[in-house]
């Protein structure tokens, strides 16, 4: 299919050498031609290199604002209005610059399984390293779906090499990535980070699956042998990665999903691994996913060997491989199950309040899914001396477009609707604050994840924590019972009851926002300071 003609005039581009969804070895073979900086591996991943911007750049995502969608979006930080002229002058600036270049890269797949809710889309982009990336990112077609495509629901105009105009009214940057829900496009200027296209995906079916009453998520999800199901919510950082891939367990996928009536599907038809400190002994599934058809984006490889250092951060911390969901051995195609048994909210406490883990009722539950907290460490940023906390609505309040209240409402209903359980599990420090306090090993959280997942922590006994106000488990098999109450593992129970005042009436502060659209149980579910 991929040296066919393919005519792209309807998106008002004329080039006339298009590959349209080659072979990710046609691929390499344009990635080492065209895109600087590409290298082959000795594991046989690809080496790309993203540019000046290493990741996201969110102050620059504009979503345009016609009388239609007024009502409907989240308007303020995360999604910033944008009128539709200046839309309109940014596509056009894109499409003018596609139209230069010699050969351009056409990718057409699916985000979502269910095809009951799939959406057709159709990536149009300059850099060979673009085209593969969502070639394993979005849900591959067969060849006779591909010969049956048809015109998308929503095209992508990748055109990050060539800058937005900063003196056009409305941006901050170069850099513009600008989300048009009645056109059904999306514009790419000035960074070449692959990640800007995954999310805006993503973005469009938080917009659109609500419309449906169906739940979009920022989660992974996974099965065991009895067909129970997991979902696992958390913020850059806390396991939702390492965690959801488990060899006894089958992943469904490791970012982004919905929740309809008849169960959880994927977005994605591949996954997106953070790559820092990766080892084949801690994350055996994504260490042995990378392999020929991964792409590598800016990791250190040695000149010689060509051996990759996944501890080299010298470009970006945010090192990351991307690579087919049928990589990873266990993996469930298609990529669909029944309804949750177990919600797992992961969070990285760098405060040392959080237990390793707790159970949540239904409001506790809604509380913690809308605060979506996790925290920085110390020594991380310039000034940062003490932890920070960060908090992201529905743990993924960069993607959110409708107004949180909204993905809970339809997640609280769904989880009374089927009878699923709440957890919150802490992966970062016990013993105390950053500083004096040890990181939880991943061996003791992997345990204390299988004990949820395998039933054995529901009737335990438990102690009630006096400020948040869940119940902590007061043993777990395989784990230590020393780490489970985080008030007796500090040497200073006096210091531990200050810090957990100061964590709770953050969250409280951060959650007065929310207030107004929140029932008086959600509220009443927030720590008590």
């Amino acid at each position: 299919m991929s040296d066919q003609k393919f005519d792209l005039t309807k998106h008002d581009i004329t080039v006339k050498n298009i590959l349209r969804n080659p072979a990710p070895a046609r691929f390499y073979e344009e990635a080492i031609k065209h895109d600087p900086g590409s290298v082959i591996t000795d594991n046989g991943s690809l080496v790309v290199r993203s540019g000046e911007r290493t990741g996201r750049s969110p102050a620059d995502k504009r979503v345009v604002k016609t009388e239609g969608l007024s009502d409907d979006i989240w308007w303020g930080d995360i999604n910033i209005p944008l009128d539709e002229n200046t839309y309109n002058i940014n596509h056009q600036r894109a499409v003018d610059y596609l139209n230069t270049c010699e050969k351009l890269y056409v990718i057409d797949g699916f985000a979502g399984w269910d095809p009951k809710y799939r959406l057709k889309v159709r990536i149009i982009a300059e850099r060979p390293y673009h085209g593969l990336f969502m070639h394993n990112m979005l849900i591959r077609p067969t060849q006779e779906e591909l010969e049956n495509f048809g015109e998308p629901d929503f095209v992508v105009y990748n055109a990050g090499k060539f800058p937005a105009n900063t003196f056009t009214e409305g941006m901050t940057s170069d850099a513009s990535v600008d989300v048009h829900f009645e056109n059904n496009t999306m514009v790419i200027l000035g960074t070449e980070y692959a990640g800007e296209m995954k999310k805006g995906i993503f973005t469009v079916m938080n917009y659109l699956m609500p419309k449906r009453e169906v739940l979009s998520m920022h989660c992974s999800a996974n099965e065991g042998d009895d067909e129970d199901v997991a979902l696992f919510f958390g913020l850059s950082g806390t396991g939702k990665t390492t965690l959801s891939a488990d060899t006894n367990r089958k992943l469904i996928g490791d970012d982004e999903h919905c929740w309809s009536d008849d169960g959880v599907f994927n977005i994605e038809g591949g996954c997106y691994a953070k790559a820092i400190g990766l080892t084949e002994e801690q994350e055996p599934e994504i260490y042995g996913a990378i392999k020929f058809g991964t792409v590598l984006e800016n990791l250190i490889y040695d000149s010689e060997t060509r051996k990759v250092d996944y501890d080299d951060t010298s470009i970006t911390q945010n090192t990351r491989a991307s690579y087919p969901i049928e990589f990873i051995p266990n993996a469930k195609i298609p990529c669909e199950a029944g309804h949750p048994d177990n919600i797992i909210f992961l969070t990285y406490d760098a405060f040392g309040v959080l237990p390793p883990v707790s159970k949540l009722t239904p409001e506790q539950a809604m509380y913690h899914f809308i605060s979506g907290y996790t925290a920085k460490v110390a020594g991380t940023e310039v000034g940062v001396t003490e932890p920070q906390a960060t908090f992201s609505a529905c743990f993924g309040a960069a993607f959110l477009v409708w107004p949180p209240a909204r993905y809970a409402e339809m997640l609280a209903e769904k989880m009374r609707k089927h009878g699923s359980s709440a957890w919150l599990i802490n992966t970062g420090l016990i013993g105390g604050p950053y500083g004096t306090g040890s990181r939880i090993d991943l061996k003791s959280t992997r345990a204390i994840v299988n004990a949820v997942l395998d039933g054995k922590l529901d009737d335990v006994d438990t102690e009630t924590d006096q400020v948040f106000g869940f119940g902590i488990p007061t043993s777990c098999p395989n784990v230590s019972s020393d780490i489970l109450l985080p008030r007796t593992s500090w040497s200073d129970a006096a210091a531990y009851d200050k810090q957990a005042k100061k964590l709770g009436k953050l969250f409280s502060d951060n959650f007065e926002k929310y207030k107004a659209e929140s029932s008086k149980e959600i509220i009443e579910a927030g720590p008590k300071v």
